[in-house]
């Protein structure tokens, strides 16, 4: 490290040392520091000069300090020695402290500004202050104090500062009051793709999608993150077709996806069971360097175990150079759900020996794969283990598993008694499976219990009707059948519409019972109606869609 020359500087012209010329001088030094021993003697010979009341030089070393690994300590110190700091120096000081989410000091400290009556030379937050205080605000979810320094941004003159706007949006909407969001985008004067982004955001996260597509669509530029924030939100409130559907139009428009707009679409391949775009999205991926990404390998092997390519995800595991704990989770939760139990147990004894630590997650894919297997003990095994080896708390989840794991293997006394110990009042997924169970193992007893608890928390559901009338049913109690039909007819209990879904040429499309709003409805019934005729005359399959007066096919 090079030091200035003492004797070059005291040699000067003017026979005077100018300070900001001295200062200048540890610019580059200062900017070439890349670690806290360096600093240490840059500060020495900054004593030496008896600069240490330069706000200029404080504000770099402060700024190094928050690079180089916090040492707030040492950063308190420099700032605490300047008698008159400026509010550079206060910006700084503000960023090292909100950086390393010292929170309540940072709003100390923007106090201090404000008391700038009491100084001989005033002081006043500027552009750089308020989003830092702002990013404090929304940290802390301080609704009350972020409202007091937006009037300080009016006061202040900083209000048509596009940054400050976009800060106080952010905070907003962090703090939940999508309203005040929506007022303060509405008076900016100037407005970037950011503001657009964060009330995008703001109404997805609010499950206000219509609103949220809406803004999309006025939008006058894009970004990457506008697509992605669009896609999250439709996952978000389970519209997986509609967040495909952006995933291909975002293509469509040459906008390429990046690592988190993978990561956002893949559950929606998952949920869907699009297992051809989710192949594309692999391909893709790897042609781009983004298979480097974890949570993008992990999301792959999710979307390939749901969407029934549990070869593929075991292959894609298996190619993985490094895995988390998310990883081990997600496969043995796959194999559990492909019926393939001792190959989840096994990959759970793998994950110990590679010594990565299981989470809630592993345990329920570890249950789940013992309840579909039938192993009674195994499974009680591992769930005694969570506590006792892992100090897990067991979650509602993990009850689930345990009641279902009994119940599926026929111990319905057993699981009862489960129940009865549990430490929180049974929920409707609980006694959804002590339900079942009963409807497999023919025990009516207890399937009127049952459903006489999950009718008084979910009294709207319809499934839990049609269990308890497929249990008489099971069991010819055919007084019973007429029963449950006649309480869901006196009741007006809505039934849910058949749904079904299909992937075509890489496009999702729902059908409902009932639906005619399809464009192809009349091709898809005349098909049916084409079948229907072949089975029902035993005519051979010769015939061709030709042959059926629907003009629209043509010949």
């Amino acid at each position: 490290m090079k030091f200035i020359n003492t004797k070059s500087w005291l040699m000067n012209k003017t026979g005077a040392l100018a300070v900001r010329d001295i200062e200048d001088q540890f610019v580059p030094l200062l900017k070439n520091c890349s670690n806290f021993t360096e600093l240490n003697k840059i500060h020495a010979h900054i004593v030496k000069f008896s600069l240490s009341q330069s706000n200029f030089l404080v504000t770099k070393m402060i700024d190094i300090c928050n690079g180089c690994g916090g040492h707030l300590q040492y950063a308190h110190q420099l700032f605490d020695q300047i008698t008159q700091p400026n509010i550079f120096l206060y910006n700084a000081h503000l960023r090292i402290l909100s950086h390393n989410q010292f929170y309540a000091d940072a709003i100390a400290v923007y106090k201090r500004i404000l008391g700038y009556p009491e100084r001989v030379i005033p002081v006043f937050p500027d552009k750089f202050t308020f989003p830092i205080v702002l990013k404090v605000c929304g940290g802390c979810l301080w609704l009350d104090l972020g409202r007091e320094i937006h009037g300080h941004v009016w006061r202040f003159g900083a209000v048509s500062n596009s940054v400050v706007g976009n800060s106080l949006i952010d905070m907003y909407l962090k703090c939940g009051s999508l309203s005040d969001a929506e007022k303060v985008f509405d008076e900016m004067s100037e407005r970037d793709v950011v503001s657009w982004n964060s009330v995008v955001s703001g109404y997805a996260r609010a499950g206000q999608m219509k609103r949220a597509r809406a803004m999309f669509d006025y939008m006058p530029e894009k970004t990457v993150v506008s697509w992605t924030t669009l896609i999250s939100g439709y996952v978000r409130i389970g519209c997986y077709a509609e967040a495909l559907d952006v995933f291909r139009k975002m293509q469509l428009v040459g906008m390429r996806p990046d690592e988190i707009s993978i990561v956002a679409v893949l559950p929606a391949c998952a949920q869907l069971g699009a297992l051809e775009v989710g192949k594309w999205i692999h391909i893709y991926s790897d042609k781009n360097g983004l298979m480097k990404n974890i949570c993008i390998c992990n999301a792959l092997i999710e979307m390939y175990a749901k969407c029934g390519g549990i070869y593929e995800a075991c292959k894609l595991f298996e190619w993985m150079a490094d895995r988390d704990v998310i990883s081990w989770s997600t496969m043995i939760m796959g194999l559990a759900n492909h019926g393939r139990a001792e190959e989840a147990i096994r990959m759970f004894v793998e994950m110990g020996r590679a010594k990565v630590e299981p989470n809630g997650v592993t345990f329920l894919g570890l249950l789940s794969a013992c309840a579909h297997a039938g192993f009674v003990t195994k499974g009680l095994r591992y769930f005694d283990s969570m506590k006792s080896e892992y100090f897990i708390d067991p979650g509602v989840e993990h009850y689930g598993c345990v009641i279902d794991l009994l119940g599926r293997s026929g111990h319905l006394d057993q699981a009862v008694e489960f129940i009865k110990k549990l430490p929180f009042k049974p929920d409707s997924s609980i006694w959804g499976s002590v339900l079942s169970a009963c409807r497999t193992h023919n025990n009516l007893e207890l399937a009127v219990t049952a459903t006489e608890q999950l009718l008084e928390l979910e009294p709207d559901d319809t499934g839990n009707y049609v269990l308890l009338s497929n249990v008489y049913a099971a069991m010819e109690k055919w007084d019973g059948v007429s029963r449950m039909r006649k309480l869901m007819r006196n009741m007006r209990v809505k039934k849910t519409p058949g749904c079904s879904l299909i992937e075509v040429d890489n496009i999702v499309q729902e059908f409902v019972v009932g639906d005619e709003t399809k464009p192809f409805s009349h091709e898809i019934y005349c098909m049916l109606d084409l079948l229907d005729l072949d089975n029902s005359t035993g005519t051979s399959n010769e015939t061709t869609i030709g042959d059926i007066m629907c003009p629209e096919f043509g010949n």
